[in-house]
């Protein structure tokens, strides 16, 4: 429920967005965060002003910001959970009706955004290329796999599957680990590359009943309420929005299936974005309950998972369990950059 608020909220939200650059700011950040270099380069105006303007809009409460190291990511904040509620409601329906294409500076915008975006995609895409036959390896400098699936293991019980699947697949680690808990399993990747290393793997531990299939998890081509176990291992710090990438998992989720998330503990190892594309230095509870209410899930529970005796410091694995319950408002499929 989106809270009521008072006249001084108000005032300070629309006086917040009564400015050009703090209106295309917002525009941008509504269809997804964004650094402060990035802003720049979209905006064509120097650091210091955009994050002057990005102030305003945070003491308004219309954005937050989520630090990672070095990098501090913006995002449009979301009106169920913001302070200013139903002002920044009314503001983010007003930033929608922006979609006129004769504007001239707003489509620029959008064009800048979509290459920044691209460049994102091609970095991590060459970075999956290079290393798609060790990936298993990569994944290891962390926490044994081992002890990860077996508290996923735990924490998905004995409630039958039917349908499993598996976002960022990757070699098909995962398809290939519960096998046994589900009658059929899909695995989507954006690689091709990585696609035909999972393909060998099921066909060489002779699993009949997974495939995997191109497919982007912003928007995938699944159908709505299709499954009853979604796993997304490892995945959402390669990603630029992981609440859109749980969003898009709990569509195709059918009501009361679970959403079973793999990811790291915030941390401050730079070494991952730097050499190993990483673009989150892990993830928080708070941010983790943030997914599940915008994306109407429920938390059902939450582990930590130390690191290992001669496993890379400071990295702790942390597992969350979420499901769907009863009849829920899922959001229209995303189209897919591929499309």
């Amino acid at each position: 429920m989106i809270a009521s608020v008072s006249l001084d909220v108000i005032l300070n939200v629309f006086r917040a967005v009564g400015e050009e650059t703090r209106l295309r700011i917002m525009a941008l950040l509504r269809r997804g965060e964004l650094t402060v270099s990035e802003l720049t380069q979209i905006l064509g105006q120097s650091q210091p002003r955009v994050s002057r303007h990005l102030k305003i809009l945070a003491d308004a409460g219309l954005v937050e910001r989520h630090r990672e190291g070095s990098w501090i990511f913006y995002r449009f904040i979301n009106a169920r959970i913001g302070r200013a509620g139903r002002a920044v409601a009314a503001v983010d329906a007003a930033i929608a009706d922006l979609g006129d294409e004769d504007d001239r500076i707003l489509d620029r915008d959008r064009e800048r955004f979509d290459q920044i975006r691209e460049a994102r995609a091609a970095l991590a895409a060459s970075y999956f290329r290079a290393n798609a036959e060790d990936w298993d390896r990569i994944r290891g400098l962390h926490i044994p796999e081992s002890e990860i699936e077996a508290t996923m293991r735990e924490l998905l019980g004995d409630e039958p599957i039917g349908v499993f699947v598996d976002l960022g697949t990757g070699t098909g680690r995962m398809l290939s680990a519960f096998a046994d808990l589900y009658r059929e399993g899909i695995g989507y990747d954006l690689s091709r590359e990585m696609l035909a290393v999972a393909r060998a793997r099921l066909d060489r531990d002779g699993i009949a009943h997974a495939q995997v299939r191109l497919g982007d998890a912003l928007a995938l081509p699944a159908p709505t309420g299709s499954a009853d176990v979604v796993c997304l291992h490892h995945v959402l710090h390669y990603l630029a929005e992981p609440g859109a990438a749980v969003a898009e998992a709990a569509r195709i989720l059918r009501p009361g299936g679970r959403l079973v998330v793999s990811d790291f503990a915030p941390h401050d190892l730079e070494f991952l974005r730097d050499d190993h594309a990483h673009r989150r230095l892990g993830f928080s509870e708070e941010e983790a309950k943030g997914w599940a209410e915008t994306a109407d899930l429920s938390p059902v529970s939450s582990i930590s998972l130390a690191p290992s005796p001669g496993a890379r410091p400071g990295l702790t694995v942390k597992l969350w369990l979420f499901r769907a319950v009863g009849t829920l408002r899922r959001l229209e499929p995303r189209t897919s950059a591929m499309s």
